[in-house]
């Protein structure tokens, strides 16, 4: 989903840069290079979660919520907000789930038998 949201966010890049006024050039791309840059921060965030890397999650989750926020401001137009709304809910119950965030704060290079888990019982000992 959050590849999905990158792709996205490229795409609207492209149309922002296609689509120019000769009396907002510079905004228009302005806008599209921080559409682009954003969308490959957010599609390397995509790709550090499939790997597990703990970084990833905190741009995720900051996207979620500028999207929440986003959809208030478009709440007008009923069918983007609901899109918005669910896809950033979805994402964010996966990221929140304990499973999660106990997978991304475990090192997936690091042997099967220490995790946070069992480097607590570990100093207990």
């Amino acid at each position: 989903m959050v590849a999905v949201q990158a792709v996205v966010l490229v795409v609207l890049a492209v149309l922002e840069f296609a689509n120019q006024d000769d009396g907002r050039r510079s905004l228009g791309v302005s806008t599209a290079a921080f559409f682009a840059a954003y969308g490959a921060v957010l599609l390397a965030a995509a790709w550090g979660l499939l790997r597990r890397a703990g970084w990833s999650r905190g741009p995720v989750l900051l996207t979620q919520l500028i999207f929440l926020g986003i959809a208030w401001n478009v709440r007008e137009h009923l069918a983007v907000t609901i899109a918005l709304v669910i896809c950033a809910a979805i994402v964010l119950a996966g990221m929140l789930h304990p499973d999660t965030i106990e997978a991304l704060e475990t090192d997936p290079t690091a042997d099967p038998g220490s995790g946070p888990a069992d480097q607590a019982s570990d100093s207990k000992d």
